[in-house]
């Protein structure tokens, strides 16, 4: 009898179950993998909540998979999510690997990362439509205020991760720059670590044009701990 392993989806800032909906697809057809996903408290519709709400909605979901008795945890974070997996992974030791796509260690919203320039490109490139649609209408300035308490007060958390991890980040992504994933990459004490550059996608990587390789790459790290190269653009 093979051993289940609980692949846990989490996903970005303001986004929803959606977000990762190919991945989860593709994983769900996996025999020794159970994909689980959740909506992050205030994110489903505008209501109040602390960053603290989603790290215990978080730790709770893992929790729970402890107890039905999975013993190896695979989590993949998209965005915010990246930074709520990076926590979590630092903290269970059930977290045998990591993914984290466009974590957002670091973001737009930064002073050194801020410019009219780059809120432009995101408007042309996603469509102001396609922007709130994607929920930051449903988010109040007290979340958006939290998002930033919560890389603050945790950006150090990946320099405790030592399960193999996948770092991936989109080249043309003007909502989490590429030093985020670089700095996540460099401050790992995984032996095993890959950081994937996808010259072709957005911040919206799992909805994006090389969403299917990148699903497919991710199916082999989980299963497989399969890395190309260290650094690797495709």
């Amino acid at each position: 009898m093979k051993i289940r392993k609980a692949v846990l989806l989490i996903h970005g800032f303001a986004g929803g179950t959606y977000d990762m909906e190919s991945l989860a697809w593709r994983l769900q057809k996996c025999l020794t993998l159970d994909v689980y996903q959740f909506t992050l408290p205030g994110h489903a519709r505008k209501t109040s909540c602390t960053y603290k709400d989603w790290i215990q909605a978080t730790e709770e979901k893992i929790e729970t998979l402890i107890k039905y008795g999975y013993s190896d945890i695979y989590v993949v974070g998209h965005s915010m999510g990246g930074v709520l997996a990076s926590y979590v992974a630092s903290k269970y030791p059930q977290i045998k690997k990591v993914v984290l796509a466009a974590a957002a260690f670091k973001y737009i919203g930064e002073k050194e990362n801020f410019s009219l320039k780059k809120t432009t490109s995101i408007i042309n490139d996603y469509g102001l439509s396609e922007i709130l649609f994607r929920g930051f209408e449903r988010l109040s300035i007290g979340a958006v205020n939290e998002f930033a308490a919560f890389v603050k007060n945790y950006k150090d958390t990946p320099k405790k991760i030592k399960v193999p991890i996948l770092i991936i980040q989109g080249m043309k992504d003007d909502i989490v720059p590429i030093t985020s994933a670089e700095y996540i990459y460099d401050s790992v004490k995984s032996r095993i670590k890959g950081l994937i550059y996808l010259e072709k996608s957005n911040h919206d990587i799992f909805n994006g044009p090389q969403k299917g390789i990148i699903n497919i790459r991710i199916e082999k790290f989980l299963l497989f701990d399969k890395i190309n190269e260290p650094k690797e653009h495709i």
